[in-house]
C-alpha cells in the first residue's frame, strides 16, 4: 500500500481540512469547465484542475505526480466527491483505476516516471487491450503475437471489446512472447503506443445505438523494448492484478444523480433518478415499485460501504451487475406499457430505453458474472479449482476453437 511522503507527511492536512478543501474545489468547478469545449478537452481541463488543486494520486508519492497523503485521505476525497463528478472524469477511469496502480505495483521505475504523472494530470488516455475473438473469459488463450526485434517489440494479433480504443494515446497490452509453454507462462504486458502505423481501430455498434467498444487490429505495431511491464513472460500475474483493479474500480463506482440524464458508462441508474420517474408516473403508491425502490436504495449504500471494508474486487463487481439489472428493471416497470414505445417529443425516453438495453453489459464487461464467482468461490472460500488440462501443457500444443 502506497504511504505518504516522508516531506509530505507532517503538513498533511487534517481530514475535516481536506474535505473542506475538496467541497471547495467542486463548487468551483463549473466555471472552469464551462468555457471549455468537447468532451476530451472538458475532461483534461478536469484532470488539470484537480492536479493544480493537489487533489490528483491523493495517496500517490509526490515524485510520480501525487499529492503524498494517506489513504484515509484518498477515502475521504471519494465520500465527499459521490455524485458531483463530472461525467468526461470516466474518459481517464481506465487507466487511472487500473493501468496507473498496477504499474505502480510492478513497473521499472522508468515507466513509472514516463507514465504516472502524464496520466494522473490527464495529458494521456488510456485503453486495456486484453480480450480477444478466441480469448474471452479465457483470457489466457490469447493469440496475439509480440516477436523481439532489436530494441523494438513487434506486435501482431486482434483485440476486441477495448473501450476508448478510438481516442486512447496508449494501451496495456497482453501479447503471448513464448507459445512452448504452458498458457499462462508464457504471456507479457506491454505499453503499446496507439498513434502508429499497424494500428488499426474500428468501432462496434451496439444495441443501444452507442459504439463505446472497439476492435483493434495489431499489424507489426511496434513497442519499445524497455516499455515491457514487469518481466517478459510474467504477465499473467500483472494481468490479474490489472483485473483486480479493474473490479474494485467497477465495482466501487462513482454514482450521480445524472440531472444530465447521459447515455454513456457502466454505472447503475441512480436511486434519487428512479424516484423521480415514480413520481412523473405517479407510481409511488405501488407497492411493487416501492419494495423495488427499497431494494435499488438498498444496493445503493453498499457502494461506500462496501469501499470502507475493502471488500475482495469481485464483490464490488457483483454488486455492479446485479445493481445495474435491478435498478434498469425497475426504471422498465415503473414506465408501464408505454416503455415499450414513446412518442417522438418524449426527451427522457431514450435515456431510459438505452440504460435499460445497456444494463446487460454490465454483466460482461469487466469479467463475468460466472468468472466472479469462481474467483471468490477459489480465492475466498477456498474450494479447489475447476479440473482442466491446459495447467501444463504448452500453449502450442493445445487445441484452437
Amino acid at each position: 500500500m502506497t504511504t505518504p511522503d516522508d516531506d509530505t507527511a507532517e503538513a498533511a492536512p487534517s481530514i475535516t481540512e481536506f474535505r473542506a478543501r475538496v467541497r471547495a474545489f467542486f463548487a468551483s468547478l463549473p466555471d472552469v469547465l464551462a468555457p471549455v469545449p468537447g468532451t476530451v478537452q472538458r475532461g483534461k481541463a478536469y484532470r488539470r484542475a484537480l492536479c493544480d488543486a493537489g487533489l490528483a494520486g491523493i495517496s500517490y508519492p509526490t515524485h510520480l505526480g501525487g499529492a503524498g497523503l494517506s489513504p484515509d485521505h484518498d477515502t475521504a476525497f471519494r465520500e465527499e466527491s459521490l455524485g458531483l463528478l463530472p461525467g468526461e472524469d470516466a474518459l481517464f477511469g481506465l487507466g487511472l483505476g487500473m493501468v496507473v496502480p498496477t504499474m505502480r505495483d510492478h513497473a521499472s521505475d522508468e515507466l513509472q516516471q514516463r507514465f504516472i504523472p502524464p496520466a494522473l494530470r490527464g495529458d494521456e488516455i488510456w485503453c486495456q487491450l486484453y480480450s480477444e475473438p478466441g480469448a474471452g473469459s479465457d483470457l489466457a488463450g490469447l493469440t496475439t503475437r509480440a516477436i523481439r526485434d532489436g530494441d523494438e517489440w513487434v506486435i501482431t494479433g486482434q483485440k476486441v471489446w477495448t473501450s476508448q480504443a478510438h481516442i486512447a494515446d496508449f494501451g496495456i497490452l497482453l501479447a503471448r512472447t513464448d507459445f512452448d509453454v504452458p498458457k499462462h507462462s508464457g504471456i507479457t504486458m506491454f505499453a503499446l503506443p496507439m498513434h502508429q502505423p499497424g494500428v488499426t481501430v474500428r468501432p462496434l455498434v451496439q444495441m443501444t445505438g452507442a459504439a463505446e467498444f472497439n476492435e483493434v487490429f495489431l499489424d507489426e505495431a511496434r513497442v519499445p523494448a524497455d516499455w515491457v511491464v514487469g518481466d517478459v513472460n510474467g504477465g499473467w500475474g500483472l494481468a490479474v492484478a490489472l483485473l483486480g483493479h479493474e473490479r474494485t474500480t467497477l465495482g466501487r463506482g462513482q454514482l450521480t444523480d445524472d440531472e444530465n440524464k447521459s447515455k454513456a458508462g457502466r454505472s447503475p441508474l441512480p436511486f434519487s433518478g428512479l424516484v423521480a420517474r415514480a413520481t412523473d408516473h405517479d407510481r409511488l403508491g405501488d407497492a411493487v415499485v416501492r419494495d423495488d425502490l427499497a431494494i435499488a436504495y438498498t444496493g445503493e449504500q453498499l457502494v461506500p460501504w462496501g469501499t470502507r471494508r475493502r471488500l475482495h474486487p469481485s464483490v464490488g463487481k457483483l454488486w455492479r451487475t446485479i445493481q445495474g439489472r435491478h435498478c434498469a428493471q425497475t426504471a422498465h416497470l415503473i414506465g408501464g406499457a408505454e416503455a415499450m414505445a414513446w412518442e417522438p417529443d418524449d426527451t427522457d425516453a431514450d435515456y431510459w430505453a438505452y440504460h435499460v438495453l445497456n444494463c446487460r453489459g454490465m454483466s460482461l464487461g469487466g469479467g463475468t458474472d460466472e468468472i466472479q464467482k469462481n474467483t471468490l468461490g477459489e480465492r475466498v472460500l477456498g474450494l479447489p479449482r475447476e479440473p482442466g488440462p491446459d495447467r501444463n501443457t504448452p500453449f502450442s500444443d493445445l487445441p484452437r476453437n
